[in-house]
């Protein structure tokens, strides 16, 4: 009886990488390095990309640098620069800046010396395209189509796909927001279907969500991300979630109110992204982090998640200028969001800055520049057809409108902004609304629609663990019934300035706020109180013991 040989840990390489078993198929290539006879520049590069799919990055490189010299050794110049092309897109992702330019440099050397039209020219393409795509969206654009082209001609799908990627962010980025969603959501549908490379898998997952969260399409990132999952299970050795993706489900765990797996999902994205060398991606989890705090009130922590995520090139705005106003450092909040907004360039980016912007305005006290936010807010929402930013800009125009006075204007934003964020499942956020709701019930008299708000609010507060907005809902519910005629607090001063003889513009100065924002309240006042003149508000002021 004789025993059978051990199997070919090589054949065992390329059969499990065949089947997609990828990890396996990274062991198989390790043994079957050991042995004498060296792997060939093919199954090197092989290996390579095995390694890259379970996220072992480091013997990736290592591979595919090999694969590349072999390739050269074997007098296929273009099969070189393939590898070339691969190590710097990988690099690259891992910051390796400098080194990444090296190796597309040396591919695109290669490319030319062929002097041979080939789909590594239109790989080639790519790095470029993608470095324009901020800084020049239209010279973008024509990069990935030429790139496209390339891929029609060798028919070369992850090329298309790619190509199809880069083209709908260049549209994103010049306005045409529909046509670049719609090649996304193509990009997305080859992704899923499998019809691409596992390595494309990733990159056009990443990008696209990146892309939609930008446009503050979350239910597109949503549905994209449970397809992709879906797909994911199916291959359990592939890691397709990288950098900016592994934050991205963390937060999204965090809009839907599962915070405690929020937590352990991006402590699970620091520890992948610190891994050497660290990925600049880490800066977008420390900030997710650092939001995770300060919703709690962890003040002094979210401050050190802040800080720590910009070391990494992620800009602090808008969460540490919201973080100020919690440590009652308003003016320094007005400072920051007011600097970083006027860096932003007048699109959808500037929206979440403004929505912040309304907030600490209100904080201010300064009700015009609230509405002024706030109504920029609105004409970016309907530009950008998106429901996240439909029920952002509804909540900041209830609470300028309520601001200012109008609380029958902000009663109707803020019942608008409740359904929005009640159909985005967004427990936090519908909790933050039916505050403002209470708000204005009250300002109109009706203390048992506040109560009941009041106490759905803080219900989810409480579940979340959001401590501050607990206490905020605790510090309002045992606030006094609302003045005669529903005046607000801010009415209220002025009542009594207007009533002790000061001008519009003496009660301004008085209060720190604008003669605008005076005049506004006096109307408000005048319609509350159903008066015409100053002395008919004085006498309200006097007959109900307002002064």
């Amino acid at each position: 009886m004789t025993t059978a040989d051990p199997p070919d840990q090589l054949e065992l390489a390329r059969a499990a990488f065949a089947r997609n078993e990828w990890a396996a198929a990274a062991r198989a290539f390790v043994a079957a390095d050991r042995d004498a006879a060296a792997l060939g520049a093919e199954d090197l590069g092989t290996a390579g990309l095995a390694h890259h799919l379970i996220g072992d990055d480091d013997a990736a490189v290592a591979f595919m640098a090999r694969s590349h010299q072999a390739f050269l050794a074997d007098g296929q110049p273009l099969f070189a620069a393939r590898m070339a092309f691969y190590i710097g897109m990988t690099v690259a992702d891992r910051g390796e800046y400098a080194v990444a330019g090296g190796w597309l440099s040396r591919a695109q050397r290669l490319v030319d010396d062929a002097g041979v039209d080939s789909i590594e020219r239109g790989y080639l393409l790519l790095p470029e395209a993608i470095r324009l795509v901020n800084a020049d969206p239209e010279a973008a654009l024509a990069r990935f189509e030429d790139a496209a082209a390339v891929a029609e001609r060798f028919e070369e799908r992850d090329l298309a796909e790619m190509a199809r990627l880069g083209r709908g962010r260049s549209l994103i980025r010049l306005g045409q927001i529909e046509r670049g969603i719609a090649l996304l959501d193509e990009a997305m549908l080859a992704v899923t279907s499998g019809e691409v490379g596992p390595v494309t898998v990733g990159i056009v997952y990443c990008a696209a969500i990146a892309a939609f969260d930008e446009v503050f399409d979350l239910g597109r990132a949503q549905g994209w991300t449970e397809a992709l999952d879906r797909w994911c299970a199916e291959h359990p050795d592939l890691a397709p979630f990288r950098g900016r993706c592994l934050v991205f489900r963390a937060d999204l765990m965090r809009f839907h109110g599962a915070w405690p797996e929020a937590d352990d999902e991006i402590q699970r994205a620091e520890a992948w992204l610190l891994r050497p060398p660290p990925e600049p991606a880490v800066g977008e989890a420390y900030y997710v982090e650092a939001e995770l705090h300060r919703f709690r009130g962890e003040l002094a922590a979210a401050e050190a998640a802040y800080v720590e995520g910009s070391k990494w090139g992620r800009r602090p705005e808008p969460g540490m200028a919201l973080l100020r106003v919690a440590q009652g450092r308003i003016p320094g909040a007005l400072t920051m969001i007011r600097r970083a907004i006027d860096e932003t360039p007048t699109n959808v980016v500037r929206a979440r800055l403004l929505e912040a912007l309304v907030e600490i305005a209100i904080a201010a006290g300064d009700a015009d520049q609230a509405w002024t936010a706030a109504d920029e807010l609105a004409a970016l929402a309907a530009v950008v057809s998106a429901p996240l930013l439909d029920a952002i800009s509804a909540r900041a125009q209830g609470a300028a409108r309520l601001a200012a006075g109008d609380a029958h204007a902000a009663l109707a934003a803020y019942r608008r902004a409740s359904g929005l964020w009640q159909a985005l499942d967004a427990p936090y956020d519908l909790a933050r609304v039916r505050v403002g709701i209470a708000a204005a019930c009250r300002a109109l008299e009706d203390e048992e629609t506040a109560t009941l708000e009041l106490a759905a609010a803080r219900e989810v507060f409480e579940r979340l663990g959001a401590v501050p907005d607990v206490q905020r809902v605790d510090a309002i519910a045992g606030e006094p019934p609302p003045t005669p005629g529903g005046l607000s607090a801010r009415e209220l001063e002025v009542i009594r300035a207007l009533a002790a003889g000061r001008t519009n513009r003496e009660i301004a100065a008085d209060l720190g706020i604008s003669e605008r924002t005076v005049d506004r309240h006096v109307s408000n006042i005048f319609t509350k109180l159903d008066v015409s003149s100053r002395a008919a508000a004085t006498a309200f002021a006097y007959e109900h013991d307002l002064v």
